[in-house]
């Protein structure tokens, strides 16, 4: 929805410039309140309240707290109905900063939506950040001696420093084996990804969601069919044009078949795409469908652009497709639904959560089945998957895992890629609800008789077709070994790639570092 970026001690004119690179997060408006050192900005991508009276820097009844918000509030309405809020708008900002004001912290609790925002109190000088439960919305922090700046966007805080800050050379480890950052890790050793599921006041840090406090074995088809159904109405809330993504996979052929919005979008190369099972959707339900050509020639120079214009590197390379995708997007919708979280729901990435199943767990194979990078660094991904080492059974391990680690990398990618084009994109498939009532359910029910994502494919039998139902899963289809030639592995010339197009000539020094530390070679 917008880009939000707030400073203290950082000069005007920084904050001024760091703002405007936030400009493709919302070119609809911009921003700025003042209250001595401190400064929050903000640039609007209008959904919802398209009206001026709406915009950001937004301030509370009591004249005294302000909220710079990023995201959607989903069950604003109920709120305001539940809790008797009066408003002057009918916006859910205005209805997440009252609501705020009556309840304090808890106001995360009562939140179904994605969101990233700062509320300062001017009289108190109270600061209040907090991050949605699965991180759909980014959030970076930076905070050195008396210096804190938060932002949308990595680019935007190094602007607002005087300094290119020490790179982080965990976080480029991480990159070079697993292809993004965990615990928090980004590029640079001093600028951090706010924890999703947490909220800070002042400098009391605060978990208010753990998605192990909703382990259960009970499941139920009208339930799961319920949530879905649910979750996908709610994010058609919007006062602006909705599209959706439409691979031709189960997961977004299911979202666009329920949300009967005129626009679907899919992209691939000439000679490698699924266009064919996209179209088996789009004809049967008459959606206006749009293809997009992705060019092997033009591949390298897109994601240079957008490895730049971000000052951190891409993830997936499939990044590069879903941003020219959305640029056609753009010229016909605001909004856009896609159908990350599917997979990590009902183990569509059925080869690791069969061996999950059936074993106990070891590094050497998970690196096998997980990893990106070829080198070894046994140490990394031990660090990498501490937080869920607790838990002793494997299948439970991996599940949680991918849900809270590996799908934060991909809604990264997404938020990245369709907010470059000033386009907001929907995931239906990660409504904390849906993934509270799934977490702890096994194979037999996400994997009923070896069928990958087998309650999807029953459930909604009577609505998706049967190509669709009973096609073999493929991933978003990229040629990178055309693109990018090693002899060893493609992917690590991708990765190799983008670190060297941020680095530049510190590549060379920081490889260096890596093999003096027998760390990387």
């Amino acid at each position: 929805m917008c880009g939000i970026h707030f400073t203290k001690n950082v000069s005007r004119k920084k904050f001024k410039k760091s703002l405007d690179l936030l400009y493709h997060r919302g070119p609809n408006a911009s921003d700025v309140k003042q209250f001595d050192n401190i400064f929050l900005g903000h640039t609007r991508l209008a959904i919802i309240d398209l009206d001026k009276r709406s915009s950001q820097p937004f301030t509370g009844s009591d004249n005294e707290t302000h909220i710079i918000f990023n995201g959607e509030i989903y069950n604003f309405k109920e709120l305001k109905k539940q809790f008797n809020i009066k408003t002057r708008t009918s916006s859910d900002t205005e209805i997440l900063l009252e609501l705020y004001l009556k309840l304090g912290e808890d106001v995360v609790n009562h939140l179904n939506g994605m969101f990233a925002f700062v509320i300062y109190n001017s009289r108190t000088k109270d600061i209040f950040i907090a991050r949605d439960r699965l991180g759909i919305k980014p959030l970076y922090i930076y905070e050195k001696n008396d210096t804190l700046i938060i932002s949308s966007e990595i680019a935007s805080i190094l602007e607002s420093l005087e300094f290119v800050p020490e790179y982080d050379l965990i976080g480029i480890r991480q990159y070079l084996k697993l292809r993004t950052f965990f615990r928090g890790h980004t590029l640079y050793k001093d600028i951090k990804m706010f924890p999703a599921g947490y909220y800070r006041k002042n400098d009391q840090l605060v978990q208010y969601w753990n998605l192990e406090n909703h382990y259960s074995t009970d499941y139920n088809d009208e339930k799961v069919k319920e949530l879905i159904e649910s979750s996908i109405e709610y994010r058609l809330i919007s006062d602006v044009e909705t599209g959706s993504y439409l691979s031709g996979g189960i997961d977004s052929s299911l979202i666009a078949v329920l949300a009967q919005k005129e626009y679907t979008w899919t992209t691939g190369f000439n000679d490698f795409n699924e266009f064919e099972y996209a179209r088996i959707v789009a004809e049967r339900y008459k959606f206006n469908h749009q293809e997009v050509i992705t060019s092997r020639d033009e591949f390298k120079d897109v994601a240079k652009f957008m490895i730049e214009k971000r000052k951190e590197p891409l993830s997936v390379p499939n990044e590069v497709s879903i941003f020219e995708m959305t640029q056609a997007v753009a010229k016909h919708n605001t909004v856009v639904l896609s159908g990350e979280g599917a997979d990590e729901l009902f183990f569509g990435y059925d080869r690791i959560f069969r061996w999950a199943q059936n074993n106990e767990f070891d590094l050497e194979s998970f690196d096998k089945l997980y990893s990106y990078g070829t080198h070894k660094d046994d140490e990394i991904i031990q660090y990498v998957l501490e937080p869920v080492a607790h838990i002793k059974d494997n299948l439970l391990k991996i599940s949680t895992f991918f849900q809270l680690y590996h799908l934060h990398g991909l809604l990264r990618r997404l938020d990245n890629a369709t907010m470059l084009c000033s386009v907001e994109a929907r995931v239906p498939f990660v409504d904390h609800r849906l993934i509270e009532y799934m977490y702890g359910i096994g194979c037999e029910y996400k994997m009923k008789n070896g069928i990958v994502k087998e309650p999807l494919k029953r459930i909604f039998s009577d609505v998706l077709p049967s190509e669709i139902i009973n096609r073999k899963k493929v991933g978003f289809p990229i040629p990178i070994h055309d693109i990018f030639h090693n002899k060893d592995c493609s992917m690590d010339g991708w990765l190799h790639f983008n670190i060297e197009t941020i680095l530049k000539d510190d590549w060379t020094k920081i490889t260096e570092q890596l093999k003096t530390e027998d760390i990387y070679v």
